[in-house]
């Protein structure tokens, strides 16, 4: 009288296993489905420069855009400068500022399928922080105290001193990302190199030659919703007119980035037609820093003549087509803390010469370059020679700047040699971007206090150095919205008064790419390229 019931269970329990089979199966078959549609679907683009070997704990020669390919932060920088989990789905600030507990994701995985956990954050960031030194531009890194693992899905950040832009600055592309354990050398030391680029981001690097291409494939272990493509291949073309050619002959699906191929080839390609084209939001201000501790840029009134006797607006419609709008402050007015009122330095090439005869810089008869003390005003100004924009630019403040008596001998330098140039202070004139999101303006301000930033040795001749570095530390720890206000306000405004800066236009990301490509759509960040959403037609 039991058997009825009992084959009732039986055959209830098979049909349940019968159904969990058929359920398994069917995900197994969406899966391979939804593998099976991307296969094949990849895009080529191009970059000047070699990726790097990816260690997400260091910088140059290693590509941002390419490191947040591969590594993901805790915390991520959305449109209007909203802060959005990551790989950390909450966190808690305590009332004094001191400590953030951040609450991981437990659904996610490294490209090798290894578990990324409270071990490793904490193996991570205790691996930066063994390279404090390197990374000391970064408020974070002098305000970290320790890592605690409070459990495998819970860590803790505990600081030695208030640091308002903490959650900004672990959104940065590097070097706060994790690595999984595989990927560490075995001395378990980042500072020096990796063994391998394993993160838990979207691609993984798939093939890899120096110099000439690197693949990111699509990584199937992606806990977050995957690419539509399945391969991006970057190939390496230094020449933007090869690149251009390339493109032209669908070698290249895609280019994208700032100051990647000139505005006047960007325009060819638009005006043609055959593309479709876009540009982002202003991301980032393009400068060019004029070095307060080298004479005779170290006169207030030699840099105040160089603001006036630059036509900018003439210089960026030529360069930029257009596209970039003339800046007249370091910081654009819709970043954090920088909507308030400073007087832009005016085209004003009479006023220039006025201020250079103040100065004592004559111009003897019959010579076009000003002279004192029996030496000409001759200033060298450093571009990247790889820059398609910062080339056309340099060449226009040469012209600009002989017509008020200053002569400029331009040299293109390779992306290192130039910036270390910067970091030294051997120049009179050097390009420079902000930073831009998510690191402005409160990052400006930081690298202005500390040495080997560039910004830093730069305004070290003026006298007003020391207040503005009291000023910037203070901000920085700042926990009263008001106070925090008042003080950027001061900064700025006795920035933008020693003249250091010029700021040129607000630059954005450009993408040109042929038709069958679509769904492109900028991040919030000039170092999120468009392959998220990206897709190829059939």
């Amino acid at each position: 009288m039991f058997f009825l019931p009992r084959m009732k269970g039986l055959l209830l329990g098979g049909l349940a296993m019968a159904l969990i089979l058929t359920g398994c199966s069917s995900a197994g078959s969406d899966q391979e489905q939804a593998k099976n549609e991307t296969a094949g679907k990849s895009v080529t683009i191009a970059w000047n420069v070699d990726v790097g070997p990816l260690n997400p704990h260091l910088y140059s020669p290693s590509q941002m855009f390419a490191q947040a390919m591969v590594y993901e932060p805790l915390v991520d920088y959305a449109e209007g400068g909203k802060i959005v989990p990551r790989l950390a789905e909450k966190w808690e600030i305590s009332p004094d500022g001191l400590s953030y507990t951040f609450h991981l994701r437990h659904d996610v995985v490294f490209s090798d399928g290894s578990a990324f956990k409270a071990d490793n954050v904490k193996r991570n960031i205790d691996a930066v922080m063994a390279n404090k030194e390197r990374h000391s531009w970064m408020g974070i890194v002098g305000a970290m105290e320790k890592t605690e693992k409070l459990d495998d899905y819970t860590v803790r950040l505990i600081l030695n001193k208030p640091y308002y832009p903490l959650l900004q600055e672990l959104a940065f592309v590097r070097p706060f990302r994790f690595l999984a354990d595989a990927g560490f050398p075995a001395d378990g030391r980042t500072s020096e190199s990796i063994a391998k680029p394993i993160g838990t981001g979207p691609w993984v690097l798939s093939e890899y030659k120096k110099d000439e291409y690197a693949v990111f494939s699509r990584n199937e272990n992606y806990w977050g919703t995957k690419p539509k493509l399945s391969s991006v291949k970057v190939r390496i073309i230094p020449d933007q007119e090869t690149m251009v050619t390339a493109f032209e002959k669908k070698e290249l699906d895609m280019i994208v980035g700032s100051g990647i191929i000139s505005m006047d080839n960007y325009k060819y390609l638009k005006e043609s037609g055959e593309y479709v084209t876009a540009t982002s939001e202003p991301l980032t201000t393009r400068t060019f820093v004029i070095n307060s501790a080298k004479a005779p840029t170290s006169d207030l009134l030699v840099r105040q003549a160089i603001q006036h006797g630059i036509n900018k607006e003439k210089m960026v419609n030529s360069v930029t087509q257009g596209l970039e709008r003339k800046a007249d402050t370091v910081m654009a007015r819709n970043f954090p803390y920088a909507d308030i009122d400073l007087k832009p330095y005016e085209y004003d090439p009479e006023q220039a010469k006025r201020l250079l005869e103040e100065a004592g810089w004559k111009l003897p008869a019959g010579k076009s370059v000003r002279e004192k003390d029996g030496k000409p005003l001759t200033l060298d100004l450093v571009y990247v020679s790889t820059d398609a924009v910062q080339k056309p630019m340099a060449e226009i403040i040469q012209a600009e700047l002989v017509k008020i008596g200053i002569q400029v001998l331009v040299k293109g330098e390779e992306l290192m040699v130039g910036n270390g140039r910067l970091k030294s202070g051997d120049y009179h004139l050097n390009f420079w971007n902000t930073y831009g999101v998510p690191n402005d303006p409160h990052n400006f301000v930081t690298t202005s206090t500390q040495a080997k930033t560039g910004i830093h040795e730069a305004l070290l001749g003026v006298p007003a150095k020391p207040q503005i570095d009291a000023w910037a530390k203070e901000v920085l720890k700042s926990t009263d919205e008001q106070q925090r206000r008042e003080l950027y306000a001061q900064i700025f405004k006795s920035i933008h008064e020693s003249a250091v800066f010029y700021p040129i236009s607000y630059d954005a990301m450009v993408a040109i790419h042929h038709k069958n490509l679509s769904g492109l759509k900028f991040g919030a960040t000039k170092y999120d390229f468009p392959f998220g959403e990206l897709d190829v037609a059939p």
